[in-house]
């Protein structure tokens, strides 16, 4: 019943069915849990045994007064039982063993060796005003003896392994039934309290772990063993508190949940109405026990029946420990808490709305819980974001949760429409795997299209063809377009529609007239060349760049004839498409050459020269005619010294450009004296001109030439400077011819000495050699016979008396092969004789 925002740790739930019928007559004063079942105690003197579930499955009358205590072994075949009449009863339920004993005292506690169905531990022990301890002897005797006595009555006994605890009116015990000795004594800290109203609850932990809980005082106590340098007289075995701590409220139970603690709690508190103390709903809590404190996990306050009525012994912990399972038993109720599982955490999410984790909770868990469907969770999620307002959010979650579910896409569709929202959920829908009705897309694009012209572009752009009925879409845009035929974002989706649908010729004449950069794409991509040829003046005024390059990437499907027809009235156009066409072959559009020249002098001019130079279909006359027209000089130029006019090309030079550089330049282009002449000529009375010949003419003329001419008393501007030059060059020049006459006989003598080397080497003669004229061995066989042989440097090899007598003076002797063979003569080189 908590309302904070912390998710309890437990939930909780009545034992009922056969519980209530009991409860309803009778009331509970114990119960003993078993992982197989429950034993309930009664204020009647009986004992039921129940499932899990409450249905009671047996039924035992052991006394007409309360039951005190019921111990299981942990085989859940033996049960004790001990009532306010001073009755004890240790029995089988499964066997006729039993054992009955009646004292004049109330028993308050039984306990059965854990280990009871096996015939050596047949032993239990029982506390009143004595701790004795009964054991099964020789002849099924059962033989008592007394292990604690005179610290008043024992109210609490909990046996585990070979160590029982108890609780009398001073404290705590422990025993080791191994030694039979006591290893520790654990005192009550509030003496004040009654320990009949407020009494000792006791809980093993594990074998060695003892929880003690009395008043508000919880101890956790763990033994050890005893180092054997200590033992002395002292037990083998001995007790340390390792937490110890106190709690708001008084217990009435504990259980061990892990690490952490569960304590039932007695509460009091102050009636608002009366101003008096009265019980109040017991308290549930888990903790987290620290060394002198605890930290506290949950609380929950139960109600329970009857709680106003109730006091501290009332109440009863009991747990399951493989099921962690924890029984709350009051005299009117049994309550069952439980740890909450996934399905519990997804309730609680749901309840506080936080569905965001409920929903990733689910995912994460999906195999585990049985209670909830992720696509209910998601479902709800969707809901509540769509009750709270934020649509988008919510469109966008219908993505992960509806999945490939097509009729949950076409209802929620449907709910976004009814609240006026389908935009919201436009940029969501499905389009691949799955895909919905045409009808649901077509909905959704009406709706933008009485609207947000650019959203229903957006959705065209991107949503595939196929998702709707496309000729009904493009009825609504020309009906659209009626009222306003020049909106430029309906025309332009209308043309996506239209290129959908493969009517390329309407998309194209849309796209032209809006000027749009997809024009070109949509001719390449559907090969649309067929459809432009009567519109190539639209494309070039769009883009005259693109239209051109695509024009002439695709000559074959639209000729270049056809092209400079369509362009014929756009002569600025028709220059571009044949400017490019030129720079990219220079022979295909040559017929067109003649008609460039007065395209190029018209609108392209800084063009002109280059095309003139590079072109060889070009008119010269034509085109010297058109230059001479319109007074372009440098092209004039050209054209004449192509033709071979020289002088006049220089003469224009000097006169119209009158730029001397130009004139010296091409002077030494064309390499003819009779041009340096006539440049001499006409600079002779024009000093600038002077000064720049003498800087430049240097290397090409003799300077002499144009000194001589100079007149007497004319001003030359720089003249020291030129003149300077002229020597400079002229040193230049001499150093060169130096330089290179140094280099030369270098080289010859470097080349004469290698060649003197080279002839200086022997040559090998042996009798593989033959003579090339007699073709016989060069060396006799007979070594002690004379003989002369003559070796040329060409390596040819010859007997003396076989070699021609040469007719000339010189002494020289040639290879005659060599000399047939136009080789050039090899002098001998070495003449053997013997």
């Amino acid at each position: 019943e908590d309302e904070s925002e912390e998710e309890p740790k437990l939930k909780y739930e009545r034992l009922s069915n056969g519980v209530t019928e009991i409860l309803q007559k009778d009331a509970a004063s114990c119960m003993t849990v078993h992982e197989k079942f429950l034993a309930l105690g009664t204020h009647y003197g009986k004992v039921y045994l129940l499932d899990v579930q409450g249905n009671v499955t047996q039924k035992f009358d052991v006394s007409p007064v309360k039951i005190n205590q019921i111990s299981l072994d942990e085989s859940g075949e033996h049960m004790g039982v001990c009532s306010e009449d001073g009755k004890v009863q240790v029995f089988g339920l499964y066997s006729t063993e039993e054992f009955h004993e009646t004292f004049d005292c109330p028993i308050k506690i039984v306990a059965v060796h854990p280990q009871f169905v096996r015939s050596h531990f047949k032993q239990f022990v029982t506390g009143g005003k004595k701790l004795l301890l009964y054991e099964r002897g020789w002849m099924n005797r059962w033989k008592p003896s007394v292990l604690h006595e005179g610290e008043g009555n024992i109210r609490n006994i909990k046996w585990r392994g070979h160590l029982i605890a108890w609780a009398n009116n001073m404290g705590v015990k422990i025993l080791d039934m191994i030694s039979k000795q006591r290893i520790t004594n654990v005192p009550r800290d509030d003496i004040s309290l009654r320990p009949d109203m407020y009494p000792c609850s006791l809980c093993w932990k594990d074998n060695l772990t003892l929880i003690i809980g009395w008043g508000n005082s919880v101890k956790i106590c763990s033994v050890k063993e005893r180092h054997a340098s200590e033992m002395r007289d002292l037990p083998n075995r001995y007790v340390e508190i390792v937490f110890q701590f106190d709690t708001e409220f008084y217990v009435s139970g504990l259980a061990p949940l892990c690490d952490q603690l569960v304590i039932l709690s007695y509460v009091k508190e102050i009636s608002e109405k009366t101003e008096v103390e009265c019980c109040a709903r017991p308290r549930l809590d888990i903790v987290q026990p620290l060394p002198e404190s605890c930290e506290e996990i949950s609380s929950d306050a139960l109600t329970v029946r009857g709680f106003q009525e109730n006091e501290c012994r009332d109440y009863h912990l009991e747990y399951s420990e493989g099921e962690s399972l924890f029984y709350i038993i009051s005299p009117r109720d049994v309550v069952v808490a439980k740890e909450r599982d996934q399905d519990d955490h997804i309730d609680w999410l749901l309840e506080k709305k936080k569905y965001e984790e409920a929903l990733m909770a689910a995912e994460i868990s999906q195999k585990t819980i049985k209670k909830h469907k992720i696509l209910d969770i998601g479902l709800a999620y969707i809901n509540h974001l769509m009750e709270k307002g934020e649509y988008d959010l919510a469109a966008r979650k219908c993505q992960k949760i509806l999945g490939k579910n097509t009729e949950l896409w076409e209802f929620e569709v449907y709910k976004f429409k009814e609240i006026g929202q389908l935009k919201a959920i436009s940029r969501y829908l499905p389009r691949r795997d799955p895909v919905l009705k045409p009808l649901i897309y077509e909905m959704v694009l009406h709706e933008f299209l009485e609207s947000d012209y650019e959203g229903f572009a957006t959705l065209i752009k991107e949503w595939p063809g196929d998702l709707y009925n496309n000729t009904i879409i493009v009825q609504a845009v020309v009906d659209h377009l009626k009222k306003d035929p020049q909106n430029r974002t309906l025309l332009r989706t209308l043309a996506e529609l239209y290129t959908y649908d493969q009517r390329y010729g309407r998309a194209l004449e849309i796209y032209l007239t809006l000027r749009h950069k997809d024009v070109f794409q949509l001719i390449h991509k559907h090969n649309l060349f067929s459809s432009i040829r009567d519109k190539i003046v639209l494309l070039m005024d769009f883009d005259s760049e693109k239209a051109v390059d695509m024009l002439l990437d695709n000559e074959d499907k639209i000729s270049i004839d056809r092209v400079v027809e369509e362009l014929e009235n756009r002569p600025e156009l028709q220059h571009v498409y044949l400017h490019k066409l030129f720079k990219r072959d220079h022979h295909k559009g040559k017929r067109y050459h003649e008609k460039q020249i007065s395209l190029y002098a018209e609108y392209d001019r800084p063009n002109l020269l280059p095309f003139l130079r590079d072109s060889t279909h070009c008119p010269l006359e034509k085109a010297l005619e058109i230059c001479q027209q319109r007074n372009f000089v440098e092209e004039t130029v050209y054209l004449l010294s192509r033709m071979g006019n020289s002088r006049s090309a220089l003469k224009m030079i000097m006169e119209e450009l009158q730029d001397v550089d130009k004139a010296i330049e091409f002077a030494k282009e064309q390499d003819d004296g009779e041009l340096w002449e006539d440049l001499i000529l006409y600079s002779i009375d024009k000093p600038p001109f002077i000064t720049g010949l003498l800087n430049n003419i240097g290397t090409h003329v003799d300077p002499i030439l144009l000194i001589h001419r100079i007149k007497e008393g004319m001003e030359i501007p720089n003249l020291r400077d030129s003149l300077v030059k002229i020597l400079q060059d002229y040193n230049l020049q001499i150093l060169l011819r130096e330089g290179c006459k140094k280099i030369l006989v270098a080289d010859s003598l470097s080349l004469l000495k290698k060649m003197h080397r080279t002839q200086m080497k022997g040559v090998l003669v042996d009798e593989e050699n033959i003579c090339e004229s007699c073709l016989s061995p060069i060396l006799p066989s007979d070594a002690s016979k004379s003989f002369s042989v003559v070796v040329f440097h060409c390596r040819h090899v010859f007997h003396r008396e076989c070699l021609p007598v040469s007719n000339t003076v010189s002494s020289v002797q040639f290879c005659n092969i060599c000399s047939a063979k136009h080789r050039g003569p090899g002098s001998a080189v070495l003449e053997m004789k013997k």
